[in-house]
């Protein structure tokens, strides 16, 4: 059945027809999740009907001939207007136990009006989407988002991190190999577009890819096919690609670190995520929503934030983002009794404010040093470690270790 197979926003239908009447098209339509509201219209109607139809869950019941046009009008404006906000409410449920926050907290701040557009207009596509910003914006989680509201929701999403995995190692891991393709290779293994199949792949960090591989990845996503490591057999790709990056690829390209063809593959439809300074009007939801999430998850009764204590965090730079913000908000509950002060945030938050007028710039530079050495003190100098803690990654770090002359 054609109700069952696509999507729709309403139905309107005759209560008496040939092959199907319309109370059994409505009940044949309930068994999709995502049902649209239902509208009998019949020149036969009865009070009787109209109640039992009602408490099945049609919408509503009309006889014909219809009083006039404009009631028709207004019932299905109305109808499609609950249908909509019912469709986002399933969907944030969904969200939610995906492990994702909810969409005002995923959305927080008035900058982030424009990715929200953005992504309700690429999600329902095929597009591919190359999502651009600094480290610890929440690049997976949008991802993640756009596959749950895409038409592959009920797919997998696989996410891969090219800069996690060493070079000869990345081909077999996003296209797999057959037995014996090289040294280890006992037995056939698939890769991760196979695992993808039908649903999403997220290639993170993109930039970090080899000019070899990306080369590979290029044909793969112009013919949509790809071979399994010694393997000769072509296999179609059937997955959705969604690229990341923290870095300028526009620059890469022009010193010859990335490959200019593929950066247009893969900048269908760009969404670049905004700094956490520049969603200063989202600090304190975000940090508020942090504070339960952790609360739940350790069995804490917190009350809320201190006015001071939220004064304190949107005074900072937060050069970490969101995920430098989660952490810092993990560790206040653990030391908080009740309430989250300032007292239990790192003392960097508690420094003294200087004028940022004559050299301000200094000063931010002096606080992000001092915030990697704390980073690298508290993981004895595991720089891998520490990246992740501040939230951004490795080459990141080493390149800013480089900067404030700490190259060891």
């Amino acid at each position: 059945m054609k109700l069952q197979r696509e999507s729709f926003d309403l139905v309107l239908s005759d209560l008496k027809m040939p092959k199907m009447g319309g109370i059994e098209l409505f009940q044949a339509s309930r068994l999709d999740i995502s049902a649209p509201p239902f509208v009998l219209i019949t020149a036969f109607g009865t009070v009787e009907e109209a109640v039992a139809a009602i408490k099945d869950g049609v919408s509503d019941f009309l006889t014909k001939p219809l009083k006039d046009p404009a009631s028709l009008r207004a019932l299905v404006e109305r109808l499609l207007t609950e249908h909509c906000r019912n469709r986002r409410l399933v969907a944030l449920d969904e969200a939610e136990m995906e492990g994702l926050p909810p969409l005002n907290i995923l959305f927080a701040g008035k900058i982030m009006e424009q990715v929200r557009w953005l992504v309700g207009e690429v999600a329902p596509t095929e597009a591919t989407v190359l999502i651009g910003g600094e480290s610890g914006t929440g690049k997976e989680l949008l991802v993640r988002y756009i596959h749950l509201v895409s038409p592959r929701k009920d797919g997998p999403f696989i996410a891969v991190n090219c800069a996690a995995i060493p070079e000869n190692l990345l081909e077999s891991e996003l296209f797999g190999h057959e037995r014996g393709a090289f040294t280890g290779a006992s037995t056939a293994r698939q890769g991760k577009f196979e695992m993808a199949s039908g649903g999403t792949i997220m290639l993170d960090e993109i930039g970090e890819m080899v000019l070899p591989m990306q080369a590979k990845l290029l044909r793969v996503l112009q013919e949509r096919t790809f071979q399994r490591v010694g393997g000769s057999r072509e296999i179609h790709a059937n997955v959705r690609v969604v690229a990341a990056t923290n870095r300028d690829l526009a620059h890469d390209i022009t010193i010859g670190h990335f490959r200019e063809d593929l950066f247009y593959r893969l900048n269908v439809f760009p969404i670049t995520l905004p700094s956490l300074h520049d969603r200063y009007d989202a600090i304190d939801d975000l940090a508020q929503f942090f504070v339960r999430l952790h609360g739940r998850r350790m069995g804490k009764r917190i009350s809320g934030i201190a006015i001071s204590a939220l004064k304190a965090l949107r005074s900072y730079h937060w050069p970490g983002n969101i995920r430098e913000l989660q952490n810092v908000m993990e560790r206040a509950v653990i030391l908080a009794r009740g309430e989250v002060t300032s007292a239990e945030l790192p003392e960097l938050f508690l420094a003294p404010k200087k004028s940022t007028l004559p050299g301000g710039s200094g000063l931010l530079k002096e606080a992000e040093r001092e915030v990697i050495i704390t980073a690298l003190k508290d993981t004895d100098g595991n720089r891998r470690l520490a990246a992740d803690r501040l939230g951004i990654s490795l080459r990141t770090l080493q390149y800013r270790l480089k900067e404030y002359g700490m190259p060891d």
